[in-house]
């Protein structure tokens, strides 16, 4: 196991396995020192724990911890694509997609769920540039959506 892999088991979570795509897809993609994660819902254990619109059915804090979640999934994606988190280099870009109440308009503190998750693993290589981005709805009526690209060596 390596430090990312301890540091999360310091956080008392674990990386999932690597959710099937649910559509014509690769949960992750390399290129060029980078990895690309497609949308990742926050799945445990094959479902979502919670389904509906933030600001309705849907709190808040339970999205941000949706967010940290989604976070995990796209990690364990990332892992699989490169064999060992411990080759990132820095988190680049983050972007969170919020199935919103049509009132809601905390997306960013969303999104604070997977941002404080990444920066706790990877300290400063976990600061990236983000977007908490408010939408009507996601694949299979989930509240959070997010997409992760690194660096890695």
């Amino acid at each position: 196991m390596g430090r990312v892999e301890e540091k999360l088991g310091q956080l008392s979570v674990s990386l999932p396995p690597v959710a099937a795509p649910a559509g014509v897809y690769v949960a992750a993609i390399v290129h060029q020192g980078l990895v690309y994660t497609s949308g990742q819902l926050p799945f445990v254990e094959g479902q979502l724990p919670s389904t509906g619109k933030v600001g309705a059915e849907v709190s808040t804090d339970e999205a941000r911890e949706l967010a940290a979640v989604a976070g995990l999934n796209a990690l364990a994606a990332i892992k699989q694509a490169i064999g060992d988190l411990d080759r990132v280099t820095q988190v680049l870009k983050v972007t969170v997609f919020v199935a919103s109440d049509a009132s809601f308009t905390d997306q960013p503190k969303v999104a604070n769920g997977v941002s404080e998750l990444l920066g706790d693993v990877f300290g400063d290589a976990g600061k990236h540039v983000r977007s908490a981005v408010g939408v009507a709805v996601l694949p299979m009526n989930s509240p959070v959506e997010l997409e992760v690209t690194v660096a890695y060596e």
